[in-house]
């Protein structure tokens, strides 16, 4: 199993099981009730006991969490972690859990590659708690079937229809590849300190690297 090349940041969970007990056949779309980037994400799942296989950030950039050869512990459910992709899309931590179109488009773009590299010829959506496991009638569920949960919210639940429809049409050729609104070249930097001792820079790019952060030191 691969993982996707669209991820641009990487932060591996502990909180998975190593080497799913099943084949790929499932997606299972959630929210994390709060517009974190993926780098705030990538912390989250450091230290709270839950992972995904992929996560969105409030800008649309995508992270590895769980690779997918791994079950990520996500769904509250070990029989679908273990044939599912789960992928956390940055939304409000309000009803209805709204995600951002850059979030939204770069989660059909993250479907399309899945699904291709899995051989998922199809998704399938039926909103049918009971088709639970018959990927053949429908291969997408939800984390409140498993659990007393909003998720993925009813913003992203309401949208599934589709999602699968655009998924399943970019899959067969009939819509071109689209890019999210924000997708550009050119990268913006912020500095965040500047010292006179290097010993004072490292311990404050190490401090970075702690929370979860990518930095480097410039001397000038």
């Amino acid at each position: 199993m691969t993982n996707s090349n669209l991820i641009s940041y990487t932060k591996i969970s502990p909180y998975k099981t190593v080497n799913r007990n099943h084949k790929i056949d499932t997606i299972t779309i959630h929210c994390t009730s709060g517009q974190s980037s993926v780098e705030g994400l990538g912390v989250t799942f450091q230290n709270n006991g839950a992972s995904c296989n992929y996560a969105i950030g409030n800008d649309g950039r995508i992270a590895l969490i769980v690779e997918e050869k791994d079950r990520s512990w996500c769904s509250s459910n070990g029989d679908n972690d273990n044939r599912a992709i789960t992928i956390e899309c940055a939304s409000d931590n309000f009803h209805p859990y709204k995600v951002k179109d850059v979030v939204y488009k770069s989660l059909i773009n993250l479907l399309v590659d899945i699904c291709k590299r899995n051989n998922i010829k199809k998704l399938l959506w039926k909103a049918d708690k009971s088709l639970i496991g018959q990927v053949d009638k429908q291969n997408m569920t939800v984390h409140r079937w498993f659990a007393n949960k909003t998720c993925p919210g009813d913003y992203l639940f309401n949208l599934h229809g589709q999602i699968a429809d655009e998924v399943n049409a970019r899959l067969e050729g009939k819509l071109p590849e689209t890019k999210p609104q924000n997708s550009t070249d050119e990268i913006y930097r912020v500095q965040v300190g500047a010292f006179k001792n290097k010993e004072n820079a490292d311990a404050y790019a190490e401090k970075l690297k702690k929370q979860g952060f990518d930095g480097f030191i410039v001397k000038k």
